[in-house]
């Protein structure tokens, strides 16, 4: 899908811009805007979405927020050097990594600042809002591809909600508990008037105290935890355990994993967070969870590259006991950039058709979708067609 000249250009503002996603984001929209490598991975690229008037992949511009301070193209060509980006690429599109790194803004809160909780979200919303004028674009999308966080204390444990003003956040952080960095976010995203994606398994807009005007906000959100790996495999095995009278009795997993994630999730409240949205795949797909935990391993020597065991007991006819075990090796950040990309070309055109709310016909991307919605991978992408649809009938913005 290629833009014209008279196509509107449309931000795609990344929270934890120098990280592994981010720059793979930023580094593959560029290789395939130039037609060095296919948009594999990409379900908006597929016939499915012809016609929905998604803004096309050369029309997007990046910038973001960041704590780091490595430039993208050096962390590009680390990332080559790991063998996430194809050798060379960097380089190729190294004026393309350039001009996003230019728009990457300080992120926070970071050891020592002093700024209340509606400082940061009035900081962060301004330089969203000067990033959106400044390049003259039509509308732009938040997207957390931060670390994950620990679970915050009181957090809900259902569907997001949404807030257009930080009067709730200064009324949590003055009763001493302060909001985590990702709901600081999520919280400037509304502030600033753009569409927010949660892809991380970080609290953003499901704290409570973000719930307040979750009704009347005139934007379009989902989220949360992109599904790229061992709960995208459990969300298809399931149901078929489901629809075959298969009874499972126990399904444990194993993740080893490395780079940012991998020790960010070496904090245990971190990867309950995490954890969190794969058992509840398992519950919503087998209507019960069964016995078995997935524990995840830091191993800082594998990168950014992963690899996750899941072992299935399960019971046939006449109670006859078998095993199924499933092995799945892959690289987070390729796993998770098409994805990214899709869901801001989405989250953009449903913003521009004055779409509102939890958006849960894309529960396709997330362990823990916003919103109503199946967990079987099946039912959400005959759901995201039904989206697809839909699209195509909703009015475009003016030019």
């Amino acid at each position: 899908m290629s833009a014209s000249l008279s196509d509107p250009r449309v931000g795609v503002w990344l929270i934890g811009a120098r990280g592994s996603v981010a720059t793979t984001v930023v580094a593959g929209c560029a290789a395939t805007t130039a037609g060095l490598h296919p948009p594999t991975g990409m379900v908006t690229e597929t016939d499915l979405f012809s016609g929905s008037g998604l803004p096309a992949l050369s029309s997007l511009v990046f910038g973001g927020h960041e704590t780091d301070d490595c430039p993208l193209p050096k962390r590009a060509e680390a990332l080559a050097a790991g063998g996430v980006l194809p050798p060379g690429l960097p380089s190729a599109v190294g004026a393309e990594l350039l001009d996003a790194d230019r728009e990457i803004r300080p992120g926070g809160p970071v050891a020592g600042d002093t700024r209340s909780p509606g400082e940061l979200i009035d900081t962060f919303a301004a330089d969203i809002r000067d990033f959106v004028r400044r390049r003259g674009l039509a509308r732009a999308v938040v997207v957390n591809v931060a670390s994950t966080e620990p679970e915050p204390p009181g957090a809900a444990p259902g569907p997001a909600q949404a807030v257009t003003a930080s009067s709730g956040a200064e009324e949590h952080a003055g009763a001493g508990r302060p909001l985590p960095a990702s709901s600081l976010y999520a919280a400037a995203a509304l502030r600033a008037g753009c569409a927010y994606v949660n892809f991380t398994p970080s609290a953003g807009l499901h704290h409570p105290a973000l719930a307040a005007t979750a009704e009347t906000s005139p934007l379009p959100y989902a989220g949360r935890d992109g599904k790229t790996g061992q709960t995208l495999l459990r969300s298809v095995l399931g149901p078929m355990f489901a629809q075959r009278a298969l009874r499972v009795r126990a399904w444990s997993g194993t993740n080893l994993l490395g780079g940012g994630d991998g020790a960010s999730l070496a904090d245990p409240a971190a990867a309950a967070a995490k954890n969190a949205g794969k058992e509840r795949v398992l519950a919503d797909t087998l209507g019960s969870v069964p016995q078995g935990e997935v524990h995840i391993d830091d191993v800082p020597a594998l990168g950014d590259w992963k690899t996750a065991w899941d072992h299935i007991a399960f019971d046939g006819f006449l109670g006859t006991r078998m095993v199924l075990q499933t092995t799945w090796q892959g690289c987070d950040s390729a796993l998770a950039a098409p994805l990214v990309l899709d869901l801001a070309r989405l989250a953009a055109r449903a913003h521009e058709a004055g779409l509102a709310g939890p958006l849960g016909e894309l529960g396709f991307y997330f362990k823990d979708p916003v919103g109503d919605g199946p967990a079987s991978l099946g039912e959400q992408y005959a759901a995201l067609a039904e989206f697809a649809a839909r699209l195509r009938a909703l009015p475009r913005a003016a030019g």
